[in-house]
């Protein structure tokens, strides 16, 4: 069993977490019979900096491995570090470029797959693709090869994740039929480009044709390759059934199992740490917040927070800014002076930490004391110090890394507009986090997970979301969160409870569809006040029941789903080789 995609051994998103966090799950039914294929970012990209999640080291790979000499790929073998530490091999693709406009006419002449339009990303893909499918081939030779006429008895699946990966299966459906073959999409390109457009997807979705809608939004050859795929693999998978909806419109395939995806608590930490890592994590989010503000924050700020890919309508960048607007209004009768501090977390077109905010961050770190990486604020907050007395706000006080095009980016000339300024005085502050978490931005220093903890609640008001994995993340860490009924996690959430608006449940759902905008921005400001009213045994129990339902989506509730995927893939490669 063999699974693939180009986020293997490599962090970028929501795909990571599917593979990284389901690998334990598989590896107790396959053990070392489950391979992760994925691109040698290490060798390609990054020749002088370790890959920290992969392993080199001897596996029950070596031997295949080691007789490749002749061959135009290249592999690492070794094991990927995640709970599990199932085998993983990296390809290293550069040849292939060479050949890319033979292998596009192969795949035209083959599958009819349209790649004369081919932009950005799509040859990178691609060119990963058509070389992990000839590993593969390589691999499932060697094995039968040693195996002999036990090898008929053998079956061999390889798992494609989305069309990044779609020449590898077309190219394992051609040169090696007898490997079952699976493919997931986790979105459509084509309905997220859709979307990303500003069009209304769900309102018309029954009225549109993908192959149109492609050829209108310069999609092509993403589509034509993603479309192929699903139609050609044995078994044929997507994340939720609004997504399933959406490939049955846009791919003419209706999608053969839905694969919702889990996670593992194997990344949360136990009980008595957690504790310990939310303190470390809130001193870390207001630090940085006081350093860009110039001024003090009380212990009991509300910090707040939404994350994912850097689409801005998609994910709901737009609706979460507005709602912030709406809460602030809300809140500036309030004699409470409880501030809200709300963090974007979304990769953007960073270029290097913000120096004054280094600079201030040193600063607040001789005055302040660490016991057990909560920082004494009352004792500092006490002291007639320089350091905490109130200091002019840092130029553009808004982000915590610079940015190219800065002027350009839509998320910072949101907060401008809506005359966000971060002072004393607003009960409401935003900050623009523009960079990959992953333990060395310069800044905060700590990823994704860690920081996540610190936050009192989560809000991901995403318009086109096929599954969600930023608010099962964050409730899986016992953060309450705001998602919407366009997701697939919110449509599974709202089955669940009685009351899926309630923000007292742990999650909640706010209903959506293509003219609500408005009302969801309130509906959201409304739970931010809902939740910043709570007294501390409100929010705990909040805390309480996220956590309670994140243990119901645990992939060993939902591994299943996939061993469905791999049965039938099987029975559809067996009824294709009966009739030829």
């Amino acid at each position: 069993m063999v699974e693939v995609s180009w986020e293997v051994c490599n962090r970028i998103g929501g795909i990571y977490t599917v593979l990284s966090t389901h690998a334990k799950q598989l590896g107790k039914t396959l053990g070392d019979q489950l391979c992760f294929v994925g691109p040698d970012i290490e060798k390609i990209y990054c020749p002088d900096q370790p890959n920290p999640l992969f392993s080199e080291e001897s596996t029950p790979l070596d031997a295949w491995r080691d007789q490749l000499s002749d061959t135009l790929f290249k592999v690492r073998t070794g094991r990927w570090n995640v709970p599990g530490s199932p085998l993983a091999v990296l390809v290293d693709f550069r040849p292939y470029y060479d050949l890319k406009n033979q292998i596009y006419s192969q795949m035209w002449d083959w599958f009819k797959v349209d790649s004369l339009h081919e932009y950005g990303d799509y040859s990178e893909a691609c060119m990963f693709a058509y070389a992990s499918g000839e590993a593969i081939k390589s691999m499932v030779d060697f094995k039968q090869a040693k195996l002999g006429k036990k090898a008929n008895k053998t079956d061999f699946i390889a798992h494609f994740h989305e069309w990044t990966c779609g020449m590898g299966l077309l190219y394992l459906k051609h040169f090696k039929p007898e490997i079952a073959t699976v493919f997931t999409t986790h979105a459509t390109s084509i309905g997220r480009s859709i979307c990303g457009n500003g069009k209304a997807l769900y309102d018309y979705l029954s009225g549109y044709n993908g192959d149109q809608m492609a050829r209108e939004l310069n999609m092509e050859a993403k589509h034509s390759l993603e479309k192929t795929a699903a139609q050609v693999s044995d078994c044929f998978t997507t994340v939720s059934d609004i997504t399933a909806l959406e490939c049955t419109q846009l791919l003419d395939k209706k999608p053969d199992v839905v694969t919702p995806n889990g996670f593992e608590d194997d990344f949360v930490p136990p009980a008595h740490k957690a504790d310990k890592a939310r303190s470390i994590a809130r001193a870390k989010l207001l630090d940085v917040a006081e350093a860009i503000f110039g001024y003090a924050l009380p212990e009991d700020t509300m910090l707040v927070a939404t994350a994912g890919r850097y689409e801005y309508r998609n994910k709901g960048l737009d609706v979460f800014i507005d709602s912030l607007s709406l809460l602030q209004e809300k809140l500036q009768s309030e004699s409470l002076n409880r501030p809200v501090v709300a963090y974007v977390l979304v990769p953007g077109n960073v270029s290097a930490p913000r120096q004054e905010v280094l600079d201030r961050l040193m600063e607040q770190e001789e005055v302040s004391q660490l016991r057990y990486g909560r920082r004494v604020r009352q004792v500092a907050s006490e002291m007639d110090v320089q350091h905490m007395s109130i200091k002019e706000p840092i130029y553009h006080p808004y982000n915590s890394h610079w940015m190219h095009y800065i002027e350009e980016d839509k998320v910072l000339n949101a907060i401008k507009s809506r005359a966000f300024g971060n002072t004393l005085s607003e009960k409401v502050k935003v900050i623009f986090v523009p960079c990959y978490l992953h333990g060395n931005d310069g800044i905060f220093n700590m990823n994704y997970y860690d920081l996540l903890q610190g936050f009192d609640l989560t809000a991901f008001l995403s318009y086109y979301e096929p599954w969600g994995y930023t608010p099962l993340e964050s409730i899986a860490f016992s953060i309450p969160t705001i998602t919407t009924s366009l997701s697939g996690f919110g449509v599974w959430a709202s089955q669940l409870s009685a009351d899926a608006e309630n923000i007292a449940g742990g999650v909640a759902v706010i209903k959506r569809y293509d003219g609500n905008y408005a009302e969801v921005a309130e509906k959201a400001a409304e739970t931010y006040y809902q939740f910043w009213h709570m007294n501390f045994m409100e929010a705990a129990q909040a805390r309480k029941k996220a956590r309670s339902m994140s243990r119901k989506a645990q992939w060993s509730k939902f591994i299943k789903h996939y061993m469905e995927a791999y049965k039938l893939a099987l029975q559809h490669r067996d009824l294709r080789l009966s009739e030829k």
